[in-house]
């Protein structure tokens, strides 16, 4: 009789603790799992667009706070530990002076930038799971066709283009940023050579 070895599952505090290897993991029930490398520059420029608005919006009102790639602990036995390329929480929700561990609880807002190597299905998962988590808004960016699909917790799904207005009502009252702003400005010299 064979006996079937059961891997050993990790905890949020041993995934803390594992040595950097330049790569990008997250934790999903228990599991180490391993993204791709790090980001190109038209994600990353995408990110910091993202955070650069929630951040400016949030320290002049004192609302909360914007965080980069930043690990949440949003389940326990087996634990699982995501980090969204962008996440907003509330000020009342988080805990006084540093913040030493993971937070545990998804943010208010959790934003993520598609890949051109994200499948749409891989993206549409990814989103239900911050709202399953309790995030109550999610942004997917879309760098390739400048789009934002926003889903909110009470089911509402919708998209927008680069002309329109995103908010972040109801975790923001007063936020709003021109979906465009989000993405690298339009080269003006090409556009002129396009028309020609």
């Amino acid at each position: 009789m064979t006996t079937a070895t059961i891997p050993r599952l990790m905890t949020a505090e041993e995934f803390a603790m594992m040595p950097d290897d330049e790569m990008r993991h997250e934790l999903v029930n228990g599991e180490v799992i391993e993204l791709s490398g790090p980001p190109m520059p038209t994600h990353g420029r995408t990110q910091a667009k993202a955070a650069s608005v929630l951040a400016r919006f949030a320290e002049r009102g004192g609302h909360g706070e914007a965080f980069v790639w930043t690990g949440f602990l949003i389940s326990r036995n087996p634990d699982t530990v995501r980090a969204p390329d962008v996440a907003f929480v509330l000020a009342g929700r988080l805990p006084d002076g540093d913040l030493p561990g993971y937070l545990r609880f998804a943010p208010d807002i959790a934003v993520e930038v598609v890949s051109p190597s994200d499948t749409p299905s891989a993206a549409h998962e990814r989103a239900l799971m911050w709202l399953d988590a309790g995030s109550a808004i999610v942004w997917m960016l879309f760098p390739e066709s400048r789009s934002v699909t926003v889903y909110r917790a009470d089911g509402e799904i919708f998209t927008l283009g680069e002309d329109d207005v995103l908010d972040a009502a109801p975790v923001l009252d007063g936020f709003s940023v021109r979906v465009s702003d989000l993405f690298r400005p339009r080269n003006p010299r090409r556009r002129r050579q396009a028309r020609a």
